[in-house]
């Protein structure tokens, strides 16, 4: 079975394309198109992050949970929403943090983060789809395998990549992570229910980019569009 990824992640995860929960995936993903499910993103988009920001080029691991199941919305990005799609409310929090701490001024109706992407910030959902208007329906298809073994993976071969995991969920993920080579940012969600539990203030944006600079690497350029 051919995946359409980009090349670079396509070698990188050869041998997850051909394991048997894989293949469930993929059966479980026809079988919703035949029953006539409509799923976000369009089959197009669901390898987005990892065709904006090739292996070799990830700098930072950005980590969500489910895709937006409205129309319109997801397009493979965790947090960003296609363009003409106003931020969602955790997306505007993660603006107004960015504007409190490095002093860029951000645009309340702009959300499409392609911009970070192609710059080496992997903006990865745990669950790479969702059927319309039921959030976490493909929660439990195998897709946690596979961006599970995606962080061990850029954990095992790469050095100093810069993970930010906010909330639970994601927090649950620093166990993947080889903290001797890499660097954790952990926070609260951006959610409006938990955003002024420990999102607001975290600085993580500044964080991030001394941590990149400290190994010569370019500060990543959060202004948008």
């Amino acid at each position: 079975m051919d995946i359409k990824i980009e090349d670079s992640w396509k070698q990188a995860l050869k041998t997850e394309f051909s394991k048997p929960y894989f293949q469930q995936v993929v059966t479980f993903l026809k079988t919703e198109k035949l029953q006539k499910k409509t799923i976000y993103p369009p089959g197009s988009l669901i390898f987005n992050a990892f065709d904006q920001t090739p292996f070799h080029k990830v700098k930072v691991v950005l980590l969500g949970q489910d895709p937006y199941h409205g129309a319109g919305q997801a397009h493979g990005l965790c947090f960003s929403v296609q363009d003409g799609v106003p931020p969602p409310p955790s997306l505007i929090n993660i603006y107004k943090e960015i504007e409190a701490d490095t002093g860029v001024g951000m645009s309340a109706r702009y959300g499409n983060l392609t911009k970070w992407a192609q710059q080496g910030v992997l903006l990865l959902n745990a669950f790479l789809t969702v059927r319309a208007n039921e959030p976490a329906s493909h929660s439990k298809i195998g897709w946690e395998e596979f961006t599970n073994n995606v962080i061990k993976k850029i954990s095992d071969e790469k050095k100093g990549v810069v993970f930010l995991l906010w909330g639970k969920f994601a927090q649950e993920k620093q166990v993947l992570i080889d903290e001797t080579k890499h660097f954790v940012l952990k926070a609260a969600h951006p959610s409006p229910f938990s955003a002024d539990k420990g999102f607001f203030g975290c600085r993580h944006f500044s964080k991030t980019n001394q941590l990149l600079m400290q190994q010569g690497l370019e500060p990543i350029d959060w202004k948008l569009p």
